[in-house]
């Protein structure tokens, strides 16, 4: 086996716990991506959100760059002069107290469930050991063992057990079975303000500010994972701004790391913040130099150049575009900003992807026969018309395979 066919020493080398589509990206540029033969595909996936500002951001290079050539990594061992203000900013963007950085996604999430355990047992008073988180059915909060131990995907489970105990689940969007799960021993809702990878689910409008309110007078915290909602993806700063909410811990993730590398934040009020003593809880990567230069420059770069706004509309216009196709594959197309899912009449969401890329253009299914559609923030109008003609015809191909199989 020769070292110049990517596919075959993936097939060789990587543990089998993805099914990517056949085709290798070598570069990217604004909302395209290059195959290894020069191809062009329009990226309407942004990596679950990482890449939001676009492949290759300028500013966001730029600041990457600047840093590299002064520090990247020391360390929490020592202070660095580029961590304060970071997360002064993100503080003063989300109206939190302080924030724990970390590096991914699921690393923020375990941060805030220790946080909201010892937050129910120092604050709140919970007897030891008896701390219990709430999530919701058909959440997704990463792949580390607690996380996986409440989520209600039964392959994510399987075969990883025994999981930690001390989390329950109650249905998506529903607020009254909230309320009745909550014990004295409750801690937190942890919930996302729109399931991404559980099929891009919108609850039931103001069921975030119900759910805010009954943690309100239960003593709960209210924990909102925006690491895929958040940094302007649903056409406001976090998800949780469509209700009106500020959540008592917030997690962000993905986009925060400029599409560059891994920056995660848990950001949360002063009294769960507190709970934090030296030895508590760290990361040796987490809130290095270079990743706070690159969250500072994104977070400044999210609003200096409009890209909420910019999500709210171009979103509004692909949803347009979307539901104009009026294909008898598709049964609903749902979401918020540039978070778009969707669903398919029969089992066809794999096919579809596929049919996409030999189109160009590359998306991914999610839980419940659905194609997420979730590009650049930076994407324009005309890339959206173009994406759209593609998408018919997408459809139309597998639409036409289905019948001649008949």
């Amino acid at each position: 086996m020769t070292h110049d066919d990517p596919l075959a020493l993936e097939a060789r080398y990587a543990a089998k716990n993805y099914a990517p589509l056949p085709v290798v990206i070598a570069r990217g540029e604004g909302v395209w991506l290059y195959d290894v033969a020069g191809r062009r595909y329009l990226d309407m996936l942004a990596a679950y959100s990482a890449t939001s500002f676009g492949h290759g951001h300028a500013k966001l290079v730029a600041a990457l760059k600047a840093q590299v050539d002064r520090v990247a990594v020391v360390s929490r061992a020592f202070h660095s002069d580029m961590l304060g203000p970071f997360l002064a900013r993100a503080c003063e963007r989300t109206g939190q107290d302080g924030a724990v950085p970390m590096n991914t996604g699921a690393e923020a999430v375990e941060t805030a469930l220790k946080a909201a355990r010892k937050w129910g047992y120092a604050v709140k008073g919970i007897a030891p050991d008896r701390a219990e988180i709430i999530a919701c059915t058909g959440n997704f909060h990463g792949r580390t063992i607690a996380v996986v131990g409440l989520s209600s995907e039964p392959q994510y489970r399987d075969g990883f057990g025994p999981f930690p105990p001390g989390f329950a689940l109650v249905p998506f969007g529903d607020a009254g079975a909230l309320e009745r799960a909550i014990t004295p021993n409750t801690a937190a809702f942890l919930v996302e303000p729109i399931q991404g990878e559980g099929g891009v689910n919108v609850p039931p409008a103001g069921f975030l500010a119900r759910a805010a309110e009954i943690c309100r007078r239960h003593n709960v915290l209210l924990i909102a994972d925006e690491v895929q909602t958040g940094m302007g993806r649903t056409g406001k700063f976090l998800a949780c701004d469509h209700d009106g909410v500020k959540p008592d811990g917030l997690v962000l993730g993905k986009a925060l790391g400029g599409g560059l590398l891994p920056v995660s934040l848990f950001l949360a009020r002063r009294d769960v913040i507190g709970v934090f003593r030296p030895g508590d809880h760290g990361s040796t990567f987490g809130g290095n130099p270079l990743a706070a230069a690159v969250g500072s420059a994104a977070l400044d770069v999210l609003f200096d150049e409009g890209l909420i706004e910019r999500a709210a509309e171009q979103g509004a216009y692909l949803m347009q575009r979307l539901r104009a196709l009026n294909h008898r594959l598709v049964r609903e197309v749902r979401g918020r900003g540039l978070l778009i899912g969707v669903e398919f009449t029969r089992p066809v969401a794999r096919e579809i992807c596929y049919a996409l890329m030999q189109h160009g253009v590359l998306a991914k299914e999610a839980r419940g026969n659905v194609v997420r559609f979730s590009p650049p923030l930076v994407i324009a109008r005309a890339e959206i018309d173009w994406a759209a003609e593609r998408i018919a015809a997408a459809l139309n191909m597998v639409d036409g395979a289905s019948l001649a199989a008949q």
